[in-house]
């Protein structure tokens, strides 16, 4: 029941790649995973239906049994998250849920570090970022017993608006637009798996961590 090393590289038939490999390194495993086709994982996880396309980039070290790990994903679709759907629909986004019940959402990156110590996993910073909205979330999830997850979620409307308030920059990257006011959505998502509350307040100004970590992800794309 335990994999000490190993290394899988295989193609689908239209040339999408899987590569697997899991090494010692001193006193740490080490495993990455990138695959092509990301489907068939995220499809094992049964709190995200509708997932689309995207390729997978999987990072992690352990050591005396705990792990920590960056999970990214690129270019794909969601058709229905049901938390995601409940945030939008309590922020007042409904034409954003509305495409995410429809056609789905895009997102161009998924970016999620976490630590796996026992049955807890403790999530540092997940960040997504589309052209319809922005997500940054942190928190932790006891396995079978407890979710508890706090985050921001922006409308891309609104980094547009604050990118285009900035001198210079601003104009670069979208053009001359005025910045009136910056707002978005905190939430929480806490309780037992099966029963799970979500609460949202509005937000006037974006945290700096937000803001550095979205111009960021602009600056590469």
């Amino acid at each position: 029941k335990k994999i000490s090393n190993a290394s899988i590289s295989a193609k689908f038939s239209n040339d999408e790649e899987l590569k697997l490999s899991i090494k010692k390194e001193g006193n740490n495993k080490v495993t990455t995973l990138f695959v092509d086709k990301a489907e068939p994982i995220v499809k094992r996880y049964d709190f995200i239906k509708g997932f689309e396309g995207g390729y997978l980039d999987f990072y992690s070290t352990e050591n005396n049994k705990i792990s920590n790990s960056k999970l990214k994903i690129y270019n794909f679709k969601l058709k229905e998250m049901p938390s995601l759907t409940k945030i939008l629909t309590l922020a007042s986004l409904q034409g954003i849920a509305d495409i995410l019940s429809g056609e789905g959402i895009r997102f161009d990156e998924f970016e999620m570090t976490f630590q796996n110590n026992g049955e807890v996993m403790t999530i540092n910073e997940i960040y997504a970022i589309g052209p319809a909205i922005s997500i940054m979330m942190e928190g932790y999830i006891e396995k079978n017993r407890l979710i508890s997850l706090r985050g921001t979620l922006v409308p891309a409307t609104t980094i547009n608006k604050f990118i285009g308030s900035l001198p210079v920059l601003g104009e670069i990257l979208v053009g001359k637009k005025i910045g009136e006011g910056v707002f978005g959505v905190s939430f929480k998502i806490k309780g037992p798996p099966k029963n799970l509350e979500t609460s949202v307040n509005p937000i006037k100004t974006l945290t700096p961590r937000f803001i550095t970590r979205t111009l960021e992800k602009l600056k590469k794309n």
